[in-house]
């Protein structure tokens, strides 16, 4: 089965996009014969493209445009009409994608800027388009979008030039950004595209739509998008969760999220709507996703052609020994790992290399390829068939040698070329080509370019592509195909808890908070509420010659210690009383109006390592997970990792892993590590406690001490959404 009917196998629905983004008829509302006119310029980017659809220019001023006659108005089209290139101003909108309605138009294009992004009159316009749209089942790119183009097809509504048709897919909120990868394109001379489109501002199709579309689109290998804001983004993880193991999809997010930080009354929450929880949100449902906009269209040609690799372990063969020192400082820093090379691997090196070859990963040939390019592509082979190698990646002149040495070399490059592409034909590892001699474009790199060999011009694109290769390939072994964690049952108790709460118009109290993680299996220590200081002797008794924590329970103090309202290490019945009367004391004279229901008692956590766990319901994601290091780690350096929930355990696992500050949790300076099977749990619990209770709008643990067997939860605090009724 190819990867264009898997795609379709693994949808439900075919996307209705199919229906006008592959046009056979489009109707150009707004044709012009003005030159400079968008309606002009999409006349002439069908007609030299050569489209062999049909052409429609509706203008009532004139009677033919480039030797097409015009018609007046949609309604005279004497034939049907996929889609539609709309180029005259915003106010004319609504009235026209009627007419389109009226002709069964599948789609249209709307150039026109002047909607919602300038305030709300150009909100309640784009409200009206899109309710004609819908009454009149028309799918709407834009508006204020730069338009379309589908080369396969050879629909080319942007009139742009010396563009090839080729398998990268790409979405961009950014006209100039597509300007900028079409002039890349053109530089390296073997990229191409299949279909673009500038959402805009997506009143209609998202990004979603457009993700599914290009997983489905047999002609597209690999799906970039430029985004500067998703609208729905649990929508988009969702398609992005179902298309990335078909095909690899590439995104650059400019910015923060939209809505940046909002104002947030738990640590979680301050943190989340970040740059950092939306690339970690993506990279979770297998998304690459690139920082640097140089990098997209690198990244995206080598996931097109290459895929993946099984693993991060790279071979580098090298014929500069200070190229290769950069390239392992590269591949370190990017996470991958220099392949261990076998005692076989390094003993056939050695039989073809000069004796002041180096034969450890990296391998630096030493001049033995000077008179003999060839060597190059058969220390490849060597290092390609051994077990321990997931990615060759070739480093240095090749290419080159017959202008920096003889030109007699040239056939050896040629013929070395030859056989690096019957290699890669031959295994299913990828094969990676740096060369500093790229710009010029000698025969031998051309010829591995044209054969889908990627070579670059740069170590740090070439290491962000194998990068990517073994970030996919990880993904595809481990997370994809894992069970996501359900939902618990919501118990009844617990219900009747979030009922109260939001009657009293407050959040949980710290206790009950703790009663609904102890209910779903939370391992939460022993705790008493003191409603009054007659109910301390009692309460002295139980716990005994415990040290204590005494914390005040009032739902008008959110920050308990910032109002004196938390006293530490208490024993007996004499120092829990001197600590409840300082606490009333002190959060009396903190907020003198606050309901104060009386103090929570807790035995003291003994010390371990502290971390917290929070979620929040992210406006454009929804539910999202935050796991990270306490202290300093989560307060300065925001040293954390966010998963959208529900999580697989891969997401929990990697959600440890991932912290840069991780060595702390595997033990430093004779410390015991953490137990990280028990952090895992504790987040897949609260995954699913989180799946079950949507009145829970944010969640605090803080601080969780790990210990080295189980944790301790010492805070937690839980925020209601006030607008979801209770179950």
């Amino acid at each position: 089965m190819s990867t264009h009917d898997t795609a379709l196998a693994a949808s439900a629905h075919r996307s209705p996009l199919h229906d006008f983004l592959a046009p056979d008829s489009i109707a150009i509302i707004g044709a012009s014969a003005d030159p400079t006119k968008r309606g002009y310029k999409a006349m002439v980017g069908l007609i030299k493209g050569d489209y062999a659809g049909r052409i429609y220019p509706i203008n009532p001023k004139v009677s033919e445009i480039l030797g097409v006659p015009t018609c007046p108005t949609l309604d005279d089209v004497p034939g049907a009409v996929d889609l539609a290139l709309i180029c005259t101003p915003a106010a004319t909108l609504p009235g026209l994608i009627a007419e389109c309605g009226r002709k069964g138009v599948k789609g249209a294009v709307i150039l026109a800027a002047g909607f919602r992004e300038t305030g709300a009159e150009g909100a309640k316009l784009e409200q009206q388009v899109l309710d004609a749209a819908r009454a009149g089942g028309v799918r709407i790119i834009g508006p204020n979008t730069s338009g379309m183009f589908n080369l396969h097809k050879k629909v080319n509504l942007l009139d742009l030039r010396n563009i090839k048709a080729g398998d990268i897919g790409f979405i961009s909120q950014s006209g100039n950004m597509l300007l900028a990868l079409v002039l890349e394109a053109e530089h390296n001379g073997h990229v191409g595209f299949s279909t673009y489109v500038g959402p805009g501002n997506q009143t209609d199709i998202g990004f979603n739509d457009y993700l599914r579309y290009l997983g489905e689109d047999e002609r597209t290998r690999v799906a970039t998008l430029y985004v500067e804001g998703f609208r729905d983004g649990q929508r988009f993880l969702q398609a992005a969760r179902e298309i990335t193991p078909l095909k690899p999809v590439v995104v650059y997010k400019s910015g923060a999220t939209e809505l940046g930080k909002k104002a947030a009354s738990s640590h979680t929450g301050a943190l989340a709507g970040s740059y950092a929880m939306t690339v970690d949100l993506l990279r979770q449902v297998g998304v690459t996703v690139v920082h640097h906009s140089d990098r997209i269209l690198p990244v995206a040609e080598g996931l097109g052609l290459l895929q993946q690799a099984r693993g991060k372990r790279v071979a580098v063969i090298a014929d500069g020994g200070g190229q290769a020192t950069i390239t392992s400082d590269r591949l370190s820093e990017a996470g991958l790992e220099l392949a261990p090379l076998s005692e076989a691997t390094r003993k056939r090196l050695a039989a073809i290399l000069l004796p002041q070859a180096s034969l450890a990963n990296p391998v630096d040939v030493a001049g033995s390829s000077d008179a003999d390019p060839e060597v190059l592509a058969r220390c490849m082979e060597i290092a390609a068939e051994d077990d321990s190698v997931d990615a060759v990646f070739l480093v240095g002149m090749f290419g080159g040698y017959h202008t920096r040495f003889a030109e007699s070399l040239l056939g050896g490059e040629m013929r070395a070329a030859e056989s690096m592409i019957e290699l890669a034909r031959r295994i299913d590892k990828p094969l990676v080509i740096y060369s500093l001699y790229a710009p010029v474009k000698p025969p031998a790199l051309r010829r591995l370019h044209e054969a889908g060999l990627p070579v670059y011009a740069s170590i740090e694109h070439a290491v962000r592509v194998l990068q990517a290769l073994g970030e996919r390939g990880a993904y595809l072994a481990h997370q994809h195909g894992q069970p996501l964690q359900p939902g618990v049952t919501p118990v009844e108790d617990m219900q009747a808890m979030f009922a109260r709460a939001q009657n009293e118009g407050r959040d949980l109290y710290e206790f009950e908070a703790k009663a609904l993680l102890r209910a779903h299996g939370v391992a939460v220590a022993e705790e008493r509420v003191v409603h009054g200081a007659d109910e301390l002797a009692a309460a002295a008794a139980h716990f005994g010659d415990q040290a204590l924590a005494m914390k005040v329970v009032s739902k008008d103090i959110l920050h308990k210690s910032d109002a004196g309202g938390v006293m530490l290490n208490l024993v007996g019945e004499a120092a829990l009383r001197e600590a409840y009367d300082r606490i009333m004391t002190r959060c009396r004279a903190y907020d003198p109006n606050a309901d104060i229901r009386g103090v929570l008692l807790t035995p003291m956590a003994r010390k371990g390592t502290e971390a917290i766990v929070g979620v929040v319901r992210d406006p454009i994601f929804g539910p999202v997970l935050m796991f990270g290091l306490g202290g300093i780690f989560v307060e300065i350096l925001e040293d954390v990792a966010f998963r959208a929930i529900p999580l697989s355990r891969f997401d929990a696992e990697s959600m440890v892993d991932q912290l840069k500050g991780r060595r702390i949790l595997e033990g430093v300076r004779g410390e015991a590590a953490v137990d990280k099977a028990a952090l895992v749990d504790l987040l897949l619990k609260v995954s699913s406690i989180v799946s079950a209770y949507p009145q829970l709008s944010e969640l605090d643990l803080n601080p969780v001490i790990a210990y080295p067997e189980g944790y301790a939860v010492v805070d937690a605090r839980v925020i209601i959404n006030r607008a979801v009724v209770s179950g």
